[in-house]
Order: structure tokens, then sequence, then C-alpha cells
């Protein structure tokens, strides 16, 4: 498979060196010092709180060019319009793997219907300068699969053909039938998860404030509601039911686990505010839209 992966964040550098470690004409597009890095020294990887550093010789490059059996996009929510436009003159099917409540419209709007799948990355890390830290080879083959699917959530040859390609690659992915509602039900969790997290320090700090929790499941159970459809997963629908005292607790636990220290939650940089934000607003348009 040629593979462009758009996007050299942690994601979709491990997914990059991973598929080229399988065999694929993998390129991974990165810019600026991200660029000048994978260039010196390929992607760099380690466990977390380990002393070896992998290196995966991954081919990058700055920008799309030709013409491509598969793209992967790796970016933030508010990164995407950028992404649309360079993208516009190259051809290929473009698999968006990343948050996303606006549904495929504007995505098929841009570069063609035809040409747009939706999905979710289930890697994890965390940057450390130009090394990924990650939790052992969990990072790459997670438990959980990575879903994928066509936004009118038909199973369809080309994402049984894809599925069939990562995981030969021993990346864990399946077929998602409600990609769309199965992405604006994460954004509905997720943005309060993280607006919390952000304006608390960190979900430990997060953690030891019960009233932030309860603030934030209120607004979770609010989303939920909103979205005039049923959760996808289904298990999501626990949220709005569950007695609350029993809730904060389960999510206080959750925010002191390692699974929450050692993820994307303790990212309090900017470019993540910037991604809430841009997720809000999609959320908010899907809401008012299903209210007409």
């Amino acid at each position: 498979m040629k593979l462009l992966v758009y996007g050299a964040g942690v994601c979709g550098s491990l997914f990059a060196a991973r598929m080229h470690e399988a065999g694929h004409d993998v390129s991974l597009l990165a810019r600026g010092e991200r660029l000048a890095a994978l260039r010196r020294h390929g992607v760099r990887h380690a466990e977390e709180g380990g002393p070896a550093v992998e290196q995966v010789p991954v081919p990058v490059v700055d920008r799309p060019d030709g013409a491509y059996d598969l793209i992967t996009v790796f970016v933030r929510t508010h990164q995407v319009d950028a992404v649309l436009d360079s993208l516009t003159g190259v051809r290929g099917d473009v698999l968006f793997l990343l948050n996303w409540a606006a549904g495929p419209e504007p995505l098929g709007a841009a570069i063609g219907h035809e040409r747009v799948l939706l999905g979710f990355p289930t890697t994890g890390g965390t940057m450390d300068g130009d090394v990924i830290r990650h939790r052992g080879s969990d990072a790459v083959t997670r438990r959980v699969a990575m879903p994928i699917g066509e936004p009118d959530g038909r199973t369809t040859p080309r994402v049984a053909r894809i599925v069939e390609t990562f995981r030969a690659a021993g990346i864990n992915a399946k077929a998602g039938p409600r990609m769309d509602a199965w992405l604006r039900t994460h954004a509905a969790f997720e943005v309060p998860l993280g607006q919390a997290v952000y304006a608390a320090g960190g979900p430990v700090a997060l953690a030891d404030d019960p009233d932030a929790v309860r603030g934030m499941l209120h607004l979770m159970r609010r989303n939920l509601a909103a979205l005039g459809t049923a959760p996808v997963p289904r298990a999501f629908a626990a949220l709005r039911f569950l007695p609350q005292g029993l809730l904060v607790a389960a999510l206080r636990r959750f925010l002191k686990s390692p699974t929450a220290v050692h993820s994307g939650l303790n990212d309090l940089s900017p470019a993540m505010a910037a991604e809430l934000d841009r997720l809000t607003e999609q959320l908010r348009a899907r809401s008012a839209r299903s209210r007409r």
C-alpha cells in the first residue's frame, strides 16, 4: 500500500512506524521542528520510564504529492481546514482519524464525498522532546480496536480491505458501522472532560475536586441528551441514567489511573484548548440542526 500519513504527532508517528515496519510504502507528513527531527532520527519511541529508544526510519515529506492508495489524517480538529485545502489536488481515499463532530458533509464538500472515510485512533502516548513515550507495545497494538467506517454506515469492500491491511501490520482495527454517531458521542464526552482537566491543571488535580467532576458530568449529560440519537457505543447512555454519586466516584478513579495520567489528558497546550473550542462549536451546530 502506498500510504500518506498526514500528521506526525504521537498517533500519526506510531501508526506510520508500524506500517513502515510492515513493508508498506509510507510517507509521513510533518512540518517545522518536527520535520527536521524526523529527518535526522526517524520516528523515535520508547516505553514510558524505559531507557531504550527505538528509531524507525520512516520517510518524511512536507507536502502531499501525486496519488496514494490511502491518506490517513492524524491532526487536531481545528487543523482540518488547512489539511483539506492541501488535499484537493491529491488523489486517494482519505481516512480521517481524529476528533470530529461536524459530520462528513464539510469534509466531502472540500475533497469529494466519495473519498471520505471516518475513524478514530486508539494509540496513546506523550511527546518527550522528539521521543514518543508510551506504555509498552499497547501504544500501537491496543486492546481497543481502532474503528473505521463509511460516512453512511455501510460496511464496504474498501473498509474491509483497509481493516485487513491494518490488522496484517499488527494494528488492531475493526469496521465501525456508525462512525458519525460514534464521533459525536465521543465528542459529547471528551469536550467536558478535556475542558475540566485543562481548567484544573491536569487529571489528578481534577480528581481531587469533586465539585468540578460533578460539573463535568452535568455537561456530559447535557451533551448526550442533545445528540438527538442514541449514543454509540450504547454504554455511554449509562452516563445519563446511573446515579450521580456512583458516576462521580468512577470518574475520579479514572482520572487518577495510569491510563489517564499517561494519556493526552495531560496535554495542557494552547493547541489542545483550540481543539476543544472547535469541537464545542461543532457540537452546538449539530444540536441546533437536529432541533430544526
